[in-house]
């Protein structure tokens, strides 16, 4: 876990890969209830024997919008700011997935602070993630992040 106390620390790390997170598997399961809960409903993810007999991949696949939803989470477990009081997701810049995730891999986050800009009340940050697959040649998602911190 990266501990960061200041802004000035903050800004000092501007070009620096900062933190890379722990490892999270992506279950069946947690592909199941991501389904569920966004309506993408697609066999390539939630069909286990049609994905194993059709797809490219030989099984179902994470979405990528799934992978994308856990930016804060791998955020959150490598990076610590101690002084701010929240911090909320401003948007993103852009976002790939050179890579597809099957069920079963373990996915982790590198996180590269592009810039660092005062605004009123607190800083706005711009960060490169890039998740990468246990095992894996090429990041399954790069995405450039924008969050405010107050």
């Amino acid at each position: 876990m990266r501990e960061i106390h200041s802004l000035a620390e903050l800004t000092s790390l501007v070009g620096q890969e900062v933190a890379v997170s722990d490892w999270v598997e992506i279950s069946q399961q947690r592909i199941n209830t991501f389904a569920e809960a966004t309506g993408d409903m697609q066999w390539i993810h939630i069909d286990v024997e049609r994905a194993q007999r059709e797809s490219p991949f030989g099984a179902p696949i994470a979405h990528g919008f799934l992978t994308l939803s856990l930016l804060p989470m791998l955020m959150q477990n490598a990076i610590h700011i101690s002084y701010l009081k929240m911090g909320v997701n401003y948007g993103l810049n852009k976002v790939r997935f050179p890579a597809p995730v099957p069920v079963g891999s373990k996915l982790r986050g590198r996180m590269k602070l592009l810039s660092v800009e005062e605004i009123s009340g607190g800083a706005q940050m711009a960060w490169e993630i890039s998740i990468e697959r246990e095992g894996g040649d090429k990041p399954v998602c790069v995405a450039e992040s924008i969050a405010r911190i107050y």
